[in-house]
């Protein structure tokens, strides 16, 4: 029996594998056995009629080195049985490809991490070699923070996530992040266990934000709120801290479902609301810094920790409706009167106005009723005229009380914005904030004793008087008492006991009439009243004529009242 040749094997390996000359092979991953390294290549002996030659940068994954041998067994994908030059065409990529294809398919299914290294940039990312399989990572998915050199982390074997995966298209999209974010929660959530509210420990200050500082406590972070930094106002963090500072704080909250942390460094130190209702009871008079301005008023700190609000209501006795800022400016000192003080709530009110003299107050000092003043015309309205004072007040001289003789309409007119002039004072109230003026009191023949007699204090309540009608208006009349006595007025309703008597426009001015004083306004001037009048000698007329004429009517009794009364 003769022994079989080489040519005999390739024959019965090609019959097995159902192909001419190892055509079977072609598209196939098969085992080979190095037989030689050649320079940058490794001969492969795959039991074809050549052998074939493989890179040695396909035995390694980037960036580390091959570790092949002569006699080592590998796994290599048939390109082709045979090319022009006579051996095979053979690939060690092809083969990691779809072993790793395979491999990293079953992986996927199982949620597991793969293996890979970072070996090239492309548009949005970076290639990653996984064993053979190139993957496509996107640049938010290398770590949980923006990096902005990756050639660190570039040819190092690391662990990643598969997010997607398509064979057919080749497509596999990767993530670093997703793995450092689960490591991450794995170590948090152990620290975590070891901490307990309210416990005091040391941490390194990370990030500065507007809102805070993140403290690290040793792996996990914890974040420090601007209000827990101090019971002083803290504008911003940076005024506290600075990134690297060690900084002793209190665990002031846990969630352990969203695993944050809540941390207080004023927590550490005393209460200053502790007693301050005592420290600052209402009615103090106190001193202050002024460290905030809002359109709602302004922050006053009295000592660190301890502010007060001024409301813009509480901020100046003149300047109504005004921005807190046109009134005070930050840093200040001002002065302040306690009005409330909430303890639980950490709220104490001031007055800044209160704090200085109420100047309608200071102006009844200065100028008594029957005082002369002088002021600027600052506005003219229907009835009257604002006149600027002292201490910033405004006293106002009703249209009446501007000239003698002449219509209220036309007093107004004689008088312009930005005039000097000169008036009496009539009266101050204080409560009310409010100043009465008059100007035709100081008018040569007006009754003296700075306007004793014009205001009416010369007449009686219930006392029938003869005026003289000075103005005829729709509401009534504007009437004087005597030749030159006080004014005041008579209302509609008052002119007559009969509706058809009620006619303002049954008077002219200048005529005389009989009418009752039946009181007075807080500037002392009379009211008079031609019903009153009317009705009360109707009442005497009833009590006279019903004594002395017991028989008579109660007709006969009104007509010779009436009759009385008209002469």
């Amino acid at each position: 029996m003769s022994t079989p040749t080489r040519d005999d094997f390739a024959a019965l390996l090609d019959e097995s594998l159902g192909g001419a000359a190892g055509g079977g092979f072609e598209g196939r991953v098969v085992k080979g056995t190095v037989t030689a390294i050649e320079n940058d290549k490794a001969v492969i002996d795959v039991g074809l009629k050549s052998e074939g030659r493989v890179p040695l940068r396909e035995f390694a994954m980037a960036g580390q080195p091959h570790g092949l041998k002569v006699g080592d067994e590998v796994e290599v994908y048939v390109d082709r049985v045979e090319n022009a030059d006579g051996e095979a065409m053979l690939s060690r990529d092809r083969a990691r490809r779809e072993a790793a294809w395979d491999k990293l398919e079953n992986e996927f299914g199982e949620g597991k991490r793969v293996e890979g290294v970072i070996f090239g940039r492309v548009k949005g990312g970076f290639t990653v070699d996984l064993d053979g399989a190139v993957a496509f990572l996107p640049g938010s998915q290398v770590d949980i923070r923006p990096v902005r050199d990756v050639t660190p982390l570039m040819d190092v074997p690391q662990p990643f996530q598969i997010l997607k995966m398509d064979r057919r298209r080749g497509n596999i999209v990767v993530s670093r992040r997703a793995v450092l974010e689960e490591t991450r929660a794995e170590q948090r959530s152990g620290l975590i266990q070891n901490l307990t509210e309210g416990q005091i420990i040391d941490g390194v200050v990370k990030n500065i934000t507007d809102y805070g500082a993140f403290v690290d406590l040793g792996g996990i972070d914890g974040l420090l709120h601007v209000t827990d930094m101090s019971y002083k106002r803290v504008n911003h963090p940076s005024e506290v801290i600075a990134i690297g500072d060690t900084v002793r704080v209190q665990i002031v909250r846990i969630n352990h479902e969203t695993q944050r942390i809540s941390l207080g460094m004023k927590q550490l130190e005393s209460d200053p609301w502790d007693g301050v209702a005592a420290k600052y009871p209402v009615g103090a008079k106190l001193s202050g810094t002024v460290t905030n301005i809002t359109e709602y008023g302004a922050f006053v700190e009295l000592e660190p920790g301890i502010e007060g609000l001024v409301h813009v209501s509480e901020m100046s006795w003149t300047k109504k409706n005004v921005h807190p800022g046109k009134i005070v400016s930050t840093s200040q000192e001002v002065d302040v009167l306690v009005l409330e003080v909430d303890s639980d709530k950490r709220r104490i009110s001031l007055g800044l106005k209160q704090a200085q003299q109420n100047p309608w107050e200071a102006f009844a000092e200065k100028h008594p009723v029957g005082s002369t003043v002088e002021g600027e015309v600052k506005n003219a309205t229907e009835f009257g005229l604002f006149i600027g004072l002292d201490g910033e007040v405004d006293g106002m001289v009703h249209m009446s009380d501007i000239a003698w003789g002449i219509s209220g309409e036309d007093a107004l007119a004689l008088h312009r914005k930005g005039e000097q002039v000169k008036a009496i004072v009539l009266d101050v109230d204080v409560e009310k904030e409010r100043i009465s003026l008059g100007m035709k009191q100081l008018e040569k023949g007006a009754p003296a004793a700075g306007g004793v007699a014009a205001s009416g204090s010369n007449l009686k309540r219930n006392e029938v008087v003869t005026v003289t009608v000075l103005e005829v208006r729709d509401g009534g009349l504007e009437v004087q008492a005597g030749d030159d006595g006080a004014t005041g007025f008579i209302k509609r309703s008052d002119l007559g006991r009969d509706r058809d008597e009620q006619r303002p426009d049954r008077f002219q001015v200048g005529q005389k009439i009989d009418a009752m004083v039946t009181g007075f306004d807080r500037s002392k001037k009379p009211s008079f009243s031609i019903k009153a009048r009317q009705l009360h000698e109707e009442k005497e007329a009833v009590e006279q004529y019903g004594s002395s004429d017991a028989g008579a009517s109660l007709g006969d009794i009104l007509g010779a009242a009436l009759k009385a009364s008209k002469n």
